[in-house]
């Protein structure tokens, strides 16, 4: 078992797959309604199901390996 501090997103891979959703939808025409943000993250989600890499070095910091 690890312990891992309450605050830490540094150690967490879910943030880093925020971060990537975030630096993605924020570099892309803005996105001013509900329905086109869902539509953008959907998107940005299907690119990364088809890129399993991408999403592994979420994981490849020494930081977060304790996950992989």
């Amino acid at each position: 078992m690890l312990y891992l501090p309450s605050y830490s997103p540094e150690l967490n891979a879910d943030e880093r797959l925020n971060a990537d959703l975030k630096h993605a939808l924020g570099s892309r025409v803005q996105v001013r309604t509900k329905y086109k943000l869902k539509a953008a993250t959907q998107n940005h989600m299907t690119i990364l199901a088809a890129n399993p890499a991408r999403v592994l070095s979420y994981f490849q910091d020494l930081r977060v390996k304790y996950a992989a």
